[in-house]
This record gives structure tokens, C-alpha cells and sequence, in this order.
């Protein structure tokens, strides 16, 4: 649980659309909490992956770290969000995240079955441009 637990989703999205959320509150957990909430907003999952980019990109460079942003890392997050939303009927992001507690396992979780992890987020070029799960990065 975090202080961002009692922002519904709509307001999560807003305060950081907004960039009015600290760095150090906005971890791991809440962006797969903004992925769930903008992709329940968007009918579709391309819509939801270009709002999803820029504010992640911008909220990076607010706080003077651009480079911190990660395309595939980011992409491939939001696809498994997607995929996993599909028939799920979950009430908002908290129960999706309380049902998925994969996702919230960065080295060894969701992603680890797809990508290298080490590999991917070490990669420049994973950074830079999406990369397919298996490509040379």
C-alpha cells in the first residue's frame, strides 16, 4: 500500500497528467496502476499507449530525468496490462493490481517471462525504441 492508494483512478490520472505527483511516490506499482487506468479509459489499446508514452515522458523530464524513460519496458508493460484486463471485470487499478501481483515483480515477474530483464533495461537501444521480445538489443 502507498499514499497514492487513495487516489481513485480517474484522480491518479489527473495528478499526474497534472505533475503533481513526487518522483519518489510514483514507483513501479503506480505505473501499472496509471497503465490500467488509461487503458480502461481508452477504447483502444494504440490511444492508450500514446497518452500512456508522453505522460511517462514528461513527467521524466519535469523531474530532470528524461533518460530514465524506457520504450520497451513501458510498451511491454501496458500489452500485458491489456491482455490481462481482457474479461476481467476489475473494479478499478488496486484490484486489478491485488490480482495480479506478478506484474509488481519487476525482476522475475510479468515481464521476466517475455524479455531478459537485466538485458532489456540495461539496453540503449530497448530504451530508445520498442524491442520485441527475443530481438538483440
Amino acid at each position: 500500500m502507498t499514499g497514492l492508494d487513495a487516489l481513485t483512478d480517474r484522480d491518479l490520472v489527473e495528478r499526474f497528467a497534472a505533475l503533481a505527483i513526487a518522483p519518489g511516490d510514483f514507483r513501479h506499482r503506480e505505473h501499472i496502476r496509471l497503465a490500467f487506468a488509461l487503458l480502461a479509459r481508452h477504447a483502444d489499446f494504440v490511444e492508450a499507449a500514446v497518452e500512456f508514452r508522453r505522460l511517462l515522458r514528461a513527467f521524466a523530464a519535469h523531474h530532470g530525468v528524461p533518460e530514465r524513460y524506457h520504450e520497451t519496458v513501458t510498451l511491454a508493460y501496458l500489452a500485458i496490462v491489456n491482455e490481462r484486463m481482457d474479461g476481467g471485470g476489475h473494479a478499478d487499478s488496486l484490484a486489478f493490481v491485488a490480482a495480479h501481483p506478478d506484474l509488481l515483480d519487476h525482476k522475475s515477474g510479468a515481464l521476466a517471462r517475455y524479455y531478459d530483464v537485466g538485458a532489456i533495461t540495461a539496453s540503449s537501444v530497448a530504451r530508445r525504441v520498442f524491442v520485441l521480445p527475443g530481438q538483440r538489443s
